[in-house]
């Protein structure tokens, strides 16, 4: 089957590839015929191995999919072939450490997860721990399913995370896939006001930011930027800031426009020193809280938001491709012209979502 591999921890050290079809099921796994991937910013910085986590090359890429039960294992019980699914990223967990054991098993210390430490779904068949399944109802099409995966990053930094009041003001920075999710998120939960910083570089996101509901759109220097924080409100800053960039300045402008006592929820990944000094969070006396990942329940809430329609994360989707055509997608992330793009594995041309 075709795949595309992480081969080498080297600029461009991915390529398309023919590789083996998935054997040997382990009596909880099944066979995942892979319907939709979709392409996270962490595929696009492996491709350019600007990655700050461990990859075990060579490695499939892709941990945002859906897809088609083709086997299952003999002690799976739920699902048959024929099953409409989309899959959790945590392929292995050590299932007895205190995170595992208490729900909480996206912290396990010895979690792996597709695409970097196992083979992902941009292949036509993935093997998938049955554990890791979720059913998908008929109104969810593979391709906004493709999207689940996300749309619990930024349900588990927003809704469980952060906590916040009806009438709250937010400030999303980076207008990615995360950060225009975390919005959507924001303003479900009952944000009165909503904010979203990123560059001038940002252009086409940020108007996207715009139509899906941001009050004020910051794309200026910092300075200009805090000047519209001081004029919101009572010019004390925002209650909540969600720091969806990971670059170290984001966390730095994170400190100077939440309100004392605010909070702010780091959810985007960066390896860049912070070279600034945290005094403003001890002043402010203000929380700052990480977010990494997702778990079960998690996953139950976004999945029934998708059905209901309230959770539409299609808006983001710029193209829908073959898995042939996956550097054209990747491209168009990496330069900022997609927020994202999907592949098809089992397609033989673009589909419609």
């Amino acid at each position: 089957m075709t795949a595309v591999v992480h081969y080498a921890l080297e600029k461009a050290g991915v390529q398309l590839r023919e590789v083996p079809r998935p054997v040997d099921l382990a009596e909880d796994e099944v066979l995942l015929r892979s319907e939709a991937v979709g392409i996270c910013g962490s595929d696009v910085h492996q491709f350019h191995n600007t990655q700050s986590w461990r990859v075990n090359v060579p490695v499939i890429l892709g941990h945002e999919f859906s897809g088609t039960v083709a086997e299952v294992g003999k002690s799976v019980k739920g699902f048959k072939p024929g099953d409409r699914v989309t899959s959790e990223t945590a392929a292995r967990i050590c299932g007895h450490c205190l995170y595992c054991r208490s729900g909480e098993y996206n912290l396990c210390p010895e979690r792996l997860g597709f695409g970097y430490g196992l083979d992902g779904a941009m292949a036509e068949y993935v093997k998938v721990p049955a554990r890791c399944l979720h059913r998908l109802p008929a109104s969810v099409t593979f391709e906004k399913a493709a999207l689940t995966e996300p749309c619990c990053v930024a349900y588990n930094a927003t809704c469980v995370k952060t906590h916040f009041r009806p009438g709250d003001s937010v400030l999303v920075l980076g207008p990615g896939t995360i950060g225009l999710l975390c919005l959507v998120l924001a303003r479900l939960a009952g944000a009165s006001w909503l904010g979203v910083a990123g560059l001038k570089q940002d252009r086409q996101r940020l108007e996207m930011a715009q139509s899906l509901g941001a009050n004020s759109i910051l794309d200026k220097s910092a300075e200009e930027n805090m000047q519209v924080i001081r004029s919101f409100g009572d010019g004390m800053g925002v209650d909540v800031v969600v720091d969806a960039s990971g670059h170290s300045s984001a966390l730095q402008f994170a400190l100077a426009a939440v309100r004392p006592g605010g909070q702010i929820t780091k959810v985007g990944w960066g390896p860049q020193p912070l070279n600034f000094s945290l005094d403003p969070l001890v002043q402010k006396a203000a929380r700052i809280q990480g977010s990494f990942s997702h778990h079960y329940r998690i996953w139950e809430k976004v999945i029934a938001l998708l059905a209901s329609g309230r959770l539409d994360p299609t808006p983001l989707i710029h193209r829908v491709e073959p898995l042939a055509n996956w550097k054209v997608c990747f491209e168009e992330m990496h330069s900022g012209e997609a927020v994202k793009n999907v592949v098809r594995p089992s397609a033989v041309s673009a589909g419609a979502f």
